[in-house]
């Protein structure tokens, strides 16, 4: 970090001296805002302002990890999440009776598959040296999706721990508490509350010009002005409401339901499978991308959004971890799962079966009558 700050010093100085005073306090201003810091520089031969990127900036845009390593991660989650998810939600919506846990793992398979459908984009953007060809609308409406999928994510799963804690635990004084009704308020509510912690990122441009790459960034520059003052607070916000209470009260119901199930001598193998995947969405998917999001924010590195941009594609990962947490919470998804893959199956045996009668059938009548 030093030596970063002394370079940057370095950078300022020089600025300073060929390029004068107005544009180095612009390149100052501009050099600390989050994600990449975009530098602004007047060119005085056309009179017009270019983005350019520090040295770290450009260094990791160009590298193999933006422009291959992540797209190649993106497209095996699209590969995996976008089938097991859609048929997540087909057996949900029309093969299995509405709980209140279906309506959970409902809302659950919708925003996985929401942001399984925005993942050719970002692979594209890239692919091609992450330069966004779709425009400003479509930036904003996949960044919204990114950030939306963590935390819908993580209020559902939170959700869907609480109605486990509540039917295990307190089974006869919740039942008002987990009528269909009250479920889908609180599925009203958590959507609510994503689309409206999201609107600093509907309002706020999300896609500019670096004039020095010849390319279009998404999400990965952010001008200081645009969202000075409570960016740092927003995003604590986030992470605190988003993440940190919603984690800290699904541990608390798993440990609570494994007890009960203990203390009455049941069966809790699959709660013990359905918490360990729901603590992998935790720990491995989403807790790496906040943690690395509260450090980056207050420190303005490249570095560090380097690496943040690597978090943010292994927190997509839970699109391919949360089919299993619909297969082990409910035994009739299970079932209905069988059947479904099953069925074409044994439909092909039976008529491989039925075919190889009639051939049998037809040569033994064409058999000429043996003389006994």
């Amino acid at each position: 970090m030093k030596l970063l700050q002394t370079l940057g010093l370095f950078a300022l100085v020089n600025c300073c001296t060929t390029k004068g005073i107005e544009e180095c306090v612009q390149m100052k201003n501009m050099s600390s805002s989050r994600k990449f810091p975009i530098i602004q520089l007047i060119d005085q031969t056309l009179n017009k302002t270019i983005n350019t990127f520090n040295d770290s900036a450009m260094q990791h845009l160009r590298s193999e990890v933006t422009t291959v390593l992540i797209p190649c991660f993106y497209l095996m989650v699209l590969i995996i999440g976008l089938p097991a998810n859609g048929l997540a939600l087909w057996v949900l919506v029309t093969r299995i009776k509405k709980l209140s846990s279906t309506i959970f793992l409902m809302n659950l398979a919708l925003a996985d598959l929401l942001l399984t459908l925005s993942l050719p984009f970002k692979i594209s953007y890239h692919l091609l040296g992450n330069d966004w060809v779709f425009g400003e609308g479509l930036c904003r409406g996949s960044s919204a999706l990114f950030y939306g999928n963590v935390y819908s994510s993580t209020l559902l799963l939170t959700c869907i721990s609480a109605d486990r804690y509540l039917g295990v635990v307190h089974p006869f004084l919740s039942k008002e508490l987990r009528s269909k009704k009250s479920v889908y308020c609180v599925c009203g509510v958590v959507w609510v509350l994503v689309v409206l912690s999201m609107v600093p990122l509907y309002i706020t441009n999300q896609s500019y010009k670096i004039h020095t790459l010849n390319i279009t960034t998404c999400n990965d520059a952010l001008l200081e002005k645009t969202m000075n003052g409570y960016i740092f607070y927003y995003f604590i916000c986030l992470v605190v409401f988003g993440f940190v209470i919603p984690c800290l009260i699904s541990v608390f119901c798993y440990v609570s339901v494994i007890s009960t199930l203990i203390l009455n001598d049941e069966k809790y193998v699959h709660v013990i499978k359905v918490t360990v995947l729901v603590l992998l969405v935790f720990l491995v998917c989403l807790t790496p991308f906040n943690v690395i999001l509260l450090i980056q924010v207050p420190t303005h590195s490249s570095d560090l959004y380097f690496y943040y941009m690597i978090c943010l594609a292994l927190s997509t990962f839970n699109n391919c971890i949360d089919p299993f947490i619909y297969y082990y919470i409910s035994e009739e998804f299970r079932d209905k799962v069988r059947s479904t893959i099953c069925a074409p199956k044994n439909k092909a045996n039976s008529e491989k079966s039925a075919q190889s009668l009639i051939q049998s059938s037809s040569l033994s009548q064409s058999r000429p009558p043996q003389a006994v």
